[in-house]
């Protein structure tokens, strides 16, 4: 396996010849596309339909839920199975900085890929596909930028089933509690925006 993962990170990984365009746009790709992830959490539960709203509502708590629980697993694999990134051990090409920390899994692919599977169980499977070819692209980025192995970010992805799986679950049990108190919270902190109409009820 890990021989397989060194051959696909090789296959990936820019080297100096490689357009500088592309990596432009990795660079773009592995530092500003996970910003997809908070900026769709805040708008959903800010804006939208008012019929749509609670279910938009229920959408962010269960991928924040989801987020959580694949974080702290995500830490746990880390911290048991540590594995060096591949320019910490003289391996391919390094485009992006990046401390030289634990690899596996990788936490931007672990983020998108939770919030992406999120989106496909629980939202609409085009907006789900469309978040998942982000994820792919920031998986591709920071692997084709020497800070990441392929592997790194199939366990991210791995990692976003478990956290997604794991917040069904937990939802069952205090869900609509936690929907409730988020919701009442929600009021008081947001009381002004809400009376002057800048962000819903």
């Amino acid at each position: 396996m890990e021989s397989l993962n060194r051959a696909l990170f090789l296959w990936i990984n820019a080297t100096p010849n490689s357009p500088h365009w592309l990596v432009v746009l990795a660079i773009f790709a592995a530092r500003a596309l996970i910003a997809v992830v908070p900026g769709l959490i805040i708008a959903l539960w800010l804006w939208g339909p008012q019929n749509q709203l609670s279910a938009q509502r229920v959408l962010v708590l269960k991928t924040g839920i989801a987020l959580v629980y694949a974080m702290a697993i995500a830490w746990c694999l880390s911290m048991l199975f540590p594995h060096p990134r591949p320019f910490a051990i003289g391996i391919g090409y390094q485009m992006l900085p990046h401390i030289a920390d634990n690899s596996y899994p990788s936490n931007h692919g672990t983020a998108i890929f939770t919030c992406a599977l999120a989106f496909l169980f629980w939202h609409r499977l085009w907006s789900g596909m469309v978040l998942m070819v982000i994820g792919m692209l920031i998986a591709w980025s920071r692997i084709y930028l020497g800070v990441h192995w392929p592997m790194d970010m199939l366990g991210g992805f791995m990692v976003g089933c478990l956290g997604c799986l794991f917040s069904q679950l937990a939802w069952r049990l205090y869900g609509n509690t936690l929907l409730k108190y988020c919701g009442l919270l929600y009021k008081v902190i947001f009381a002004i925006p809400i009376r002057k109409g800048w962000v819903r009820d």
